[in-house]
């Protein structure tokens, strides 16, 4: 099994907001990204294609299983709504 491997990345402060300088693997494309709090955390995703990405590349977990609930199916007689 290969070691966790942990990089960092330097927090610094511009006019007022907070920046991260992300190391160059760590680089997104594009010049915006969708910001979501995950518990103490924060998950940066391209915003142009941000939840395809993250589906895949929860793949890369040994032992991950992602699975989407669609809840209970429901019969419809074709009227309207």
């Amino acid at each position: 099994m290969t070691p966790l491997r942990i990089d960092t990345a330097q927090l610094f402060e511009i006019e007022g907001s907070q920046a991260v300088r992300l190391p160059e693997a760590y680089r997104l494309e594009g010049d915006e990204v969708i910001v979501k709090r995950v518990g103490d955390g924060v998950l940066l995703l391209p915003r142009n294609n941000g939840w395809k990405n993250l589906l895949s590349s929860l793949e890369k977990f040994d032992g991950f299983e992602f699975e989407q609930d669609q809840g209970e199916q429901q019969e419809h007689d074709g009227g309207d709504f």
